[in-house]
Parts: C-alpha cells; sequence; structure tokens
C-alpha cells in the first residue's frame, strides 16, 4: 500500500504517494491524471494540455479530456475552440466542411455565417402539391422563396439558401378531371341500365303477345248430326 507523503513530492505537489504520483497540487495549478497501465499518475500543472480543459473547483483544479470527435482543445466537455488539423470549427463541433449556409471566415478555420450577404424577405407558401398535382392525395409539400439582394464578392455560393420546403396536408378533395370521370362512368352505368331494362321489357312483351297467341280459342269446327 503507497503512503502519502506531503515532504520530497514533486514542485507544485502538496500531497503525493509512491504509486499515485501527486493527489494534490498547489493552488492555481491543474492536477492531470495520466494512466499508466493499471495505474493512474497526477501531475501539477499551469495549464491544461491540448486535448483537455481545465476546470477550476475550490477542493482542487482539474484537467479534463475532451469529448468531442477530432478536437483539439476544448472550451468544455462538449465545446471545442480548435479542431485537428484540416477540420473547421463551427459553434464547437468539428466538421469536414463547413455546414450549408455558412463559410470559413477570412481564410481560417472556423465557419461563419456569411453576414455580408443581403437577402430578400421569404414569399408566400405555395400551394400544396404531390408530384405536379394539387389534388387527389393528402400529404405533399409547399415551397417558398427569397432572392439574394447582395453576394460577397458576388459569390452566391457563400449565400444561405432561397427556397425552403416543408411537408403540408390538404383537405381530403377529388381532383376535377376525376369528377368527371366518375361523372362519365355513372352516365354510362346509368345507360347500360336502362339499356338492360329496354331490352328486358322488349322481351316481356314479345312474350306476352306469344302468349295470347297460343292462348287464344280456335274457331268452331261444326259437328254432323247422328245418323
Amino acid at each position: 500500500v503507497s503512503t502519502e507523503l506531503s515532504q520530497g513530492c514533486a514542485r507544485g505537489c502538496d500531497l503525493c504517494s509512491e504509486f499515485n504520483g501527486c493527489l494534490r497540487c498547489s493552488p492555481k495549478l491543474f492536477i492531470l491524471l495520466e494512466r499508466n497501465d493499471i495505474r493512474q499518475i497526477g501531475i501539477c500543472l499551469p495549464s491544461c494540455p491540448l486535448g483537455y480543459f481545465g476546470l477550476r473547483n475550490t477542493d482542487m483544479n482539474k484537467c479534463i479530456k475532451c469529448k468531442i470527435e477530432n478536437c483539439e482543445s476544448c472550451f468544455s466537455r462538449n465545446f471545442c475552440t480548435k479542431c485537428k488539423e484540416g477540420l473547421y470549427l463551427h459553434k464547437g463541433r468539428c466538421y469536414v466542411t463547413c455546414p450549408e449556409g455558412y463559410a470559413a471566415a477570412n481564410g481560417t478555420m472556423e465557419c461563419s455565417s456569411p453576414a455580408q450577404c443581403e437577402m430578400s424577405e421569404w414569399g408566400p407558401w405555395g400551394p400544396c402539391s404531390k408530384k405536379r398535382k394539387l389534388c387527389g392525395f393528402k400529404k405533399g409539400n409547399e415551397d417558398r422563396t427569397r432572392r439574394i439582394l447582395q453576394a460577397p464578392s458576388g459569390d452566391v455560393s457563400l449565400c444561405p439558401p432561397t427556397t425552403e420546403v416543408r411537408r403540408c396536408t390538404v383537405q381530403k378533395s377529388q381532383c376535377p378531371e376525376g369528377k368527371r370521370k366518375k361523372k362519365e362512368e355513372q352516365g354510362k352505368q346509368d345507360n347500360g341500365n336502362r339499356n338492360r331494362k329496354d331490352t328486358k321489357d322488349t322481351k316481356s312483351g314479345t312474350k306476352k303477345r306469344k302468349s295470347k297467341q297460343r292462348g287464344a280459342a280456335a274457331p268452331a269446327t261444326p259437328t254432323s248430326p247422328a245418323q
């Protein structure tokens, strides 16, 4: 078992052990815990190294590792201040390229909103449509547009999007052509029914005439008087 020592410690360390190194640093210094096999060894530093940020505490100042992917230095656990070489910094995160609507500021690796772009107000939302149709569906899309009034150095690629699309829902309605088609089909069906009825009536009339002919009395034949 390693014993705690207050004398013979490294410079800036107030309390240490042979097994774990420094256990408590002097005020204003940060303690950094480095893993060595199964041991954690504490060392005292005036500032935290790359990949760590300093957290000051009344008990002891600590160096805590950044949790952001591809981050070289950070302000807090989840906010990066410098990305690894070749990556762009945007709102505390690291990206291969700047997100849409943003560009690297003045040749740096930090993305900033192209405020030099002057945009018009958004126009009204267009009609809800789906596959260029305005009816006969329930869910579709609608869009609205705006114009670029002024772009930095004439480069419109640095400006925000000019079109915005969102999902929309329409009242359940039938297309006019669908209604016409339905009426035509209904008319054809009605005509068919009338034709079938007329045919049926014609056949019925024919049967009645034949029945009357068969039921008519034959003329009486005079009988000879009995001899």
